[in-house]
Parts: C-alpha cells; structure tokens; sequence
C-alpha cells in the first residue's frame, strides 16, 4: 500500500468518484437500451448479431480492472455495489413513469413507452443477477491472479478474469431473458456466441488502455508495481 499525502488523496478521490460515475452510467445504459439489436460483419469472418446494450457494458469490466490494480479490491467491490443501487432505482423511475399516464398531446405515448421500456424491469433483473455474478467472479479472479504472479503480467489478470466472468454474465443474462420470453429459445445459442466473443474482442482491445491507466496512476502517485494506493 503506497500512502498519500492530503492533496494527492483528495485528488485519488475525485478520480475514483469519476471512475465510479463512468462505471454507473455504462451499467444503467446498457438496460435502457438492451430491446435494440444490431449486426456487425467483422471483415467477413464472422458476423455479429447482439444487442446494443452490450456496448457500455465492456465498459464497466476495463473500469473495474482499472480500480481493482490501483485502489484495491474493497474499493473495486464498493464500485459493483453501487452500479447495483444505481440499477434498481432506474428500474424504479422506469417503473414510475410507466404508471403515470400521457397526456393526449404528449410525443410519446403510453403504449410506445411501454414498447421501449416495458421490458426494462426484466433486463434489469436479468442483468442485475449476471452482474451480481460476473463482476464479482471478475475481481476475485483478477486478485488471485495479482497475488499468483506478485503484481507481474497485468495483460494476464486483465484477460483471464474478463473472459471468465463475461461468459458467465452473457450465458445468464441471455438464459434469463430467454425464460422470461423476451427472447425466443431458437436464438439462444447464436446470441451466446456472438455476445461472449464480441467481449472477448472488447476485453482484448481494451488492453492497452488498462495498461495506459495504470501506467499513468503509478506515474503521478509514485506508485511502485503491484502497489496499491492506501485509500479510505
């Protein structure tokens, strides 16, 4: 653990709130807008058929790694906890705002916003229990991996983890959706696929940018590698 004078402190702080901040509005995008799909021909070799509520997603694991390698897995573990707060009070506006009813003249009608958001409590559901899963298999994962290798070969903890743990959010994520009726049965598989290895191909892309932002935390906080920054 690597202590902070005051200043360097409240300056860790105001980026751990704005990692934090990232972190939520990616986890609650991706259940507004999960009904939308779209496909993705990758140069020919493989055509991607997922929903857009996978883009933000990726987002919060890289987050996640970022917090779990400089802050520590108890601030890592703070950040999914309140993703998970975040997510059910959505759920709660949503739910809300549904109930209420529209005026005539009102650009959205009740049934439209119901199209678009009636499924939000079920992706909310669905997503909350993967996430429950996903992110924190992914952290402990990533710090067995820190200790296994005395803070040595981050690609490796950043990989393995991510790949462990998005498997299981996709499988649980689509099952669910799939037992709710959401989803047809017949497109389980095929979303499955498509969905793990867009994340494979994220979490691999993702990478360098992890190692950018360590590189640049140990640089201004003088933080050696594998060091943590004593934060409270």
């Amino acid at each position: 653990m690597s202590k902070l004078n005051v200043k360097d402190r409240l300056f860790a702080q105001k980026i751990y709130l704005i990692l934090g901040a990232l972190f939520v509005a990616s986890l609650v995008a991706s259940n507004l807008i999960f009904q939308k799909f779209f496909y993705w021909d990758f140069f020919g070799l493989y055509r991607f058929e997922i929903s857009v509520g996978i883009l933000p997603y990726p987002i919060t694991f890289l987050i996640t790694d970022i917090i779990s390698e400089v802050y520590g897995k108890r601030k890592a573990n703070q950040i999914v906890t309140a993703g998970i707060f975040a997510s059910f009070f959505s759920m709660l506006i949503v739910y809300v705002s549904g109930i209420v009813p529209a005026t005539e003249w009102s650009p959205i009608n009740d049934t439209l916003f119901n199209k678009v958001f009636g499924a939000t409590a079920i992706a909310v559901l669905a997503s909350m229990l993967a996430y429950l899963f996903a992110q924190y298999i992914d952290i402990q994962i990533f710090h067995f991996w820190k200790r296994l290798t005395k803070g040595k070969h981050l690609w490796l903890r950043n990989n393995f983890s991510t790949f462990l743990s998005q498997f299981i959010d996709t499988f649980t994520v689509l099952f669910l959706l799939c037992s709710f009726g959401k989803i047809e049965w017949k497109l389980f598989s095929s979303l499955l696929l498509s969905g793990f290895l867009f994340k494979i191909l994220v979490a691999a892309l993702d990478t360098p940018f992890l190692y950018l932002a360590v590189y640049l935390f140990r640089k201004r906080f003088g933080l050696a590698r594998g060091e943590e920054i004593e934060y409270s």
